[in-house]
């Protein structure tokens, strides 16, 4: 197995944000790949681990792009390759896996629910003790950006919760997750989505920048703790002061 980190790109500015930093803090080798219809991955199960960020399409779309994007995951998968999705990733994570992806009878975008509080996780039981979110408090705040939403299998573990769509934080087997909110926004992240996101470009721009200066120094940290905990579980780094506990 190499010791580099394939990170699945579906829309150009769906960036890895924080997650590429934490990479290059870490000096670990990564890859990142526009995924396509024609995308082949003949040593896909030689990667360290694979990392499958957002993108604004569905996962129930039949088209051979979305086709080919599953039945990769699913091979990853099966081969116990640490995974971790992050928004279209989980929803492509439970699609491949057998569970169902439908709409939200409430869209979540931004950092407010529609009653104007601050979107948040609740940690289920399961979630406290999995080492993906060891260190997290048992509710902290995020970002997001969908309008889909997953419903999980039996066999799949529910990790985090949300107020408007339940199914956030997702567990498959033992090191494959999925995750709904958007941990690995950064400022850079945030301006371009807010130019060529037309769900953001509906918000107040002013009051949603507000809003993430002020959660970012808590955000960061969440996001940070969250990406060392999965490169933990893929064995590329120790479990050593890096770790960052924001109890």
């Amino acid at each position: 197995m190499r010791n580099e980190i394939l990170i699945l790109r579906n829309e150009p500015r769906e960036n890895p944000g924080l997650i590429e930093i934490v990479l290059k803090e870490n000096n670990l080798d990564y890859t990142i790949v526009d995924f396509n219809a024609e995308t082949r991955f003949s040593d896909a199960d030689k990667f360290s681990a694979v990392i499958v960020l957002g993108g604004p399409e569905s996962a129930n779309d039949q088209t051979p792009k979305m086709l080919s994007e599953l039945a990769f995951i699913k091979t990853a998968i099966d081969s116990g390759i640490p995974y971790l999705g992050i928004c279209l990733g989980l929803q492509t994570l439970v699609k491949a896996m057998g569970g169902t992806i439908e709409k939200c009878k409430i869209p979540e975008t931004g950092t407010r629910d529609p009653g104007g509080s601050l979107f948040r996780i609740t940690l289920t039981e399961d979630g406290k003790s999995d080492r993906l979110l060891a260190n997290l408090p048992g509710t902290f705040n995020v970002f997001q950006l969908h309008r889909e939403t997953v419903r999980i299998t039996s066999e799949m573990k529910l990790l985090g919760t949300g107020d408007f769509c339940p199914d956030q934080i997702v567990r498959v087997g033992e090191k494959a997750y999925g995750i709904q909110f958007h941990f690995e926004l950064t400022d850079e992240l945030l301006q371009a989505w807010m130019k060529e996101d037309p769900n953001l470009n509906k918000l107040d721009s002013a009051a949603l920048l507000n809003d993430f200066n002020l959660l970012k120094p808590v955000y960061h940290l969440t996001g940070r703790q969250i990406i060392h905990n999965f490169l933990f579980i893929a064995g590329l780094i120790q479990s050593d002061n890096r770790f960052i506990s924001i109890k």
